[in-house]
């Protein structure tokens, strides 16, 4: 069963004043926000700080992890590599930020969060209790602060610093994610996500990156990038919202 969007106050406060990040774990792993298992207990083994993920050099988390996925893909490419690794992470910021906006009514700063890296699936994410803001800012403001500013432009500059790749693509990136995110929620609260993803696209670095439609069958983005996956072989073809309908002619030398 989809669960219903938030009617508790604007906070989502739980009954002790926090709001209950448990509830998105039910919309999928990527909406997945961890929290102490009893008050004051530290996060669990394995996890770092999250601003020590966007480290750079040759051994920093995010550079280490672009060559495991160009081995998985099995491309020679590490700006592909590091393209579609960029998407699924935008994804995970996006799901838990969009998620807990649309249904609980707050924005996870994340920004006493740790992060941990597991070998398959999304990344792991912890955050101790955040006090409710005593004058919160609209909702599409606090997303824009958290998650666009807050953890995708370091998250773009690390991926940068380890493959170069132009800062449109990696907008694109964020824009389709965040497209991505809202058709999953449009099955759980379709008027709030589909408000709050349109704002957030119509603002800079993401305005221009794409154009996001809506209607009673869903909701659809074209985006004017491309991630680069259909670079990863023959039979890779094109994203669903790709500027491409097709996989472009390898250029000739």
């Amino acid at each position: 069963m989809n669960p219903a969007p938030d009617r508790r106050p604007a906070d989502g406060a739980g009954k002790v004043g926090h709001p209950d990040y448990g509830r998105l774990a039910a919309v999928g792993p990527y909406f997945a926000l961890d929290t102490p298992a009893t008050p004051g207990a530290g996060p669990p083994p394995g996890f770092r700080p999250l601003p020590e993920l966007y480290g750079t050099g040759p051994d920093a988390p995010l550079a280490r992890r672009i060559r495991v996925v160009a081995q998985r893909l099995g491309t020679a490419e590490p700006r592909v590599a590091a393209s579609i690794l960029h998407l699924g992470l935008a994804a995970r910021f996006w799901s838990v930020g969009l998620g807990a906006a649309v249904l609980l009514g707050t924005v996870p700063t994340l920004e006493r969060a740790w992060v941990r890296i597991p070998e398959q699936g999304p990344l792991d994410l912890w955050t101790p209790p955040e006090p409710p803001l005593p004058a919160p800012l609209p909702l599409a403001d606090r997303l824009y602060e958290a998650v666009l500013m807050g953890q995708l432009e370091p998250l773009a500059g690390a991926v940068r610093s380890a493959v170069p790749l132009s800062a449109r693509l990696l907008s694109g990136n964020a824009a389709s994610a965040l497209a991505g995110t809202l058709r999953v929620l449009d099955a759980h609260a379709p008027g709030p996500a589909r408000a709050l993803a349109a704002e957030l696209l119509a603002r800079p670095p993401l305005a221009g990156t794409g154009t996001l439609r809506t209607g009673p069958r869903g909701a659809a983005f074209r985006r004017t990038s491309c991630c680069l996956y259909y670079r990863v072989g023959p039979s890779a073809g094109v994203c669903g919202d790709c500027c491409f309908t097709r996989p472009p002619a390898p250029r000739r030398s």
